[in-house]
């Protein structure tokens, strides 16, 4: 039978296959991602909670860190340790810090790190 090439219509196999294999990668990717913002926006909202506290400005570093610690536990964040959290005080001036980082294992040795920073700031310097 003598086709012409106008005829001819479809996906290979291989075709397919590589359209699969990219699909899935980018499925893959997103519920990976998507979990590791999810807690970050968790994190934003326990720092504006903390500003939003009537004595705010008053709160010693220690009752800062466990109001801090206990949104977290609240919330299931378990990315932020407690030497990611810095507390600077100077009289009325109050400066609240987490920098930290995830990783998150993609497949075989492949990795996705995510590096966050965030500040509460309270007060006149």
């Amino acid at each position: 039978m003598n086709l012409s090439p106008k005829r001819q219509q479809g996906l290979t196999l291989i075709s397919i296959v590589f359209i699969l294999g990219l699909i899935g990668f980018f499925v893959l990717l997103t519920l990976k991602v998507v979990p590791i913002y999810s807690d970050h926006g968790k994190v934003t909202s326990a720092l504006a909670a903390l500003k939003e506290t009537p004595n705010f400005k008053e709160l010693s570093e220690a009752e800062i860190r466990s109001g801090l610690g206990k949104r977290f536990d609240i919330n299931y964040v378990y990315d932020v340790k407690n030497e990611d959290i810095t507390v600077v005080k100077h009289g009325n001036y109050v400066k609240v810090d987490i920098e930290y980082e995830t990783v998150v294992k993609l497949v075989g040795n492949l990795s996705l790190l995510a590096e966050f920073h965030d500040t509460v700031e309270a007060g006149q310097q």
